[in-house]
């Protein structure tokens, strides 16, 4: 009936839960942002939201339990809070990865300029280069997505291990140097702007973890995906809390008091590996951090597609953006996901100015906005399947993890959004994010047939294949 097939195994789910968090890109990029809010507060920031995601991860890891569907949250939460709620958060899930493709591509775009210039190969590119290799790897992402998604996601799972693999062995030669000289102190996890500024740091670390439940959109495609999915959400988000705290913490005793070299690194990693290690060191970071990018555009691409492929099966009866190639991949949305991530990219250059800096930054933070509300609905409905309908035989006194996850989500998104920013992009976060949601309500309101077909296909797949 989908037209997807079952080829995928735990670790190709793995793959494109990993690729999508992105971990040596995240890494590398992110902290900095965290640090203009957190000050050095940000390890203590990053461990914030990881204890967040892992209480999000549980109603994720229950939910897959009982549902496989290629709609991610926008079955979960179609299924247990009602099928409107269900296309609101599947629209919104669907445009934090569009924004997130724009993030990545231009991540990719920024460290592959990097990259040339240290090199020695593009010693003086122009401005518009950055948006150059934005580009190529939007669309290298639009290809790669179209073919198998066993192929993609294999791929995405080695070029991401090995970029690990030479980050975590340049951090421990960081951290034995800087212990031998007696340079390991505990204040990086002393907060210093108080709650508010350690909840606006957290954003960038929920964005450093966005992706996590990315192998729920595999639902479909996955051998036995009520062990494997699970498997691949808990274990993608156990290993990027361990990551990002550690690493996090190297980067900032590294760098010790120098607050400004540590927010303009465009490779925090690479700066400490040419520093510690050699400038090859460095090269090779940030040439790693920069294939992430691209891997990590590739799996927004990838999970929006499947999302957008099963919002229009319900809508379109298996027409239009809901058919597959003869390969069994949702090629059609595929390339709107790839066109809508383009215009975002074009809107922000033309009409504000932006520099892939800028695309980067404003939108990840439009979609880690979008991203915290589809995690409360998502959270709402794993507490209404499991402690009210009772669909899984789970002890009570778990309720408490999703209750906690409740309340750090909700108070995250508080301190984004209260007090209102009154001037700079960071004004105009809350209202696109808003705007984004607010047009899902109103189709699900226009088209109530919509939502009826929604919750009649949704029925079909309780607690089933």
């Amino acid at each position: 009936m989908s037209g997807l097939k079952r080829t995928l195994s735990v670790w190709q789910a793995v793959g494109l839960s990993v690729a999508l968090m992105a971990p040596s890109m995240a890494a590398n990029i992110n902290p900095q942002q965290t640090a203009a809010a957190a000050g050095r507060a940000v390890p203590l920031a990053f461990l914030l939201s990881a204890a967040g995601v892992l209480l999000v991860a549980y109603g994720f890891v229950r939910m897959c339990q009982y549902y496989q569907h290629a709609g991610s949250v926008y079955a979960f939460v179609g299924s247990t809070l009602g099928p409107r709620a269900g296309v609101v958060s599947g629209i919104g899930l669907l445009g934090t990865y569009t924004f997130y493709a724009v993030v990545t591509c231009s991540a990719a775009g920024n460290l592959g300029t990097a990259f040339l210039t240290q090199m020695g190969v593009w010693t003086n590119p122009p401005s518009w280069a950055p948006f150059a290799l934005t580009g190529v790897a939007l669309a290298g992402a639009w290809l790669l997505a179209v073919v198998p998604a066993k192929r993609g996601t294999s791929l995405l799972l080695i070029v991401e291990c090995l970029t690990v693999a030479v980050i975590l062995l340049i951090t421990v030669v960081i951290a034995v140097r800087l212990g031998s000289r007696s340079e390991v102190r505990l204040d990086v996890f002393k907060p210093e702007t108080g709650p508010s500024g350690l909840f606006l740091g957290a954003v960038f670390g929920f964005l450093s973890f966005a992706g996590f439940e990315a192998a729920a959109t595999l639902g479909e495609e996955t051998r036995d995906p009520k062990r494997a999915i699970p498997r691949a959400i808990l274990g993608t988000a156990l290993f990027g809390g361990v990551f990002f705290v550690v690493v996090t913490t190297v980067e900032m005793l590294a760098f010790g008091s120098d607050a400004a070299k540590f927010h303009d690194s465009p490779s925090l990693l690479g700066d400490l590996g040419t520093a510690y290690v050699g400038a090859w060191v460095g090269d090779v970071i940030t040439l790693g951090a920069a294939i992430s990018a691209f891997g990590c555009c590739l799996a927004c691409v990838v999970g929006g597609s499947r999302l957008l492929f099963a919002l229009g099966r319900d809508a379109f009866d298996g027409r239009g953006v809901a058919t597959t190639s003869a390969t069994g991949a949702p090629a059609v949305s595929a390339t709107v996901v790839t066109g809508l991530a383009a215009l975002v990219i074009a809107v922000c250059a033309v009409f504000f100015g932006a520099t892939p800096a800028d695309t980067f930054a404003w939108s990840g933070s439009i979609g880690t906005l979008i991203l915290l509300v589809v995690y409360l609905l998502t959270t709402l409905g794993s507490i209404r399947l499991v402690f009210v309908q009772r669909k899984l035989a789970v002890p009570r006194w778990q309720l408490v993890f999703p209750l906690c996850a409740l309340v750090l989500l909700g108070y995250t998104v508080y301190v984004n959004v209260i007090p209102y920013p009154e001037s700079g992009p960071a004004q105009w976060f809350p209202v696109v994010a808003a705007t984004v949601l607010v047009l899902a309500v109103g189709l699900v309101l226009a088209r109530p047939a919509f939502a009826r077909r929604v919750g009649e296909r949704l029925s079909l797949a309780e607690g089933g294949a």
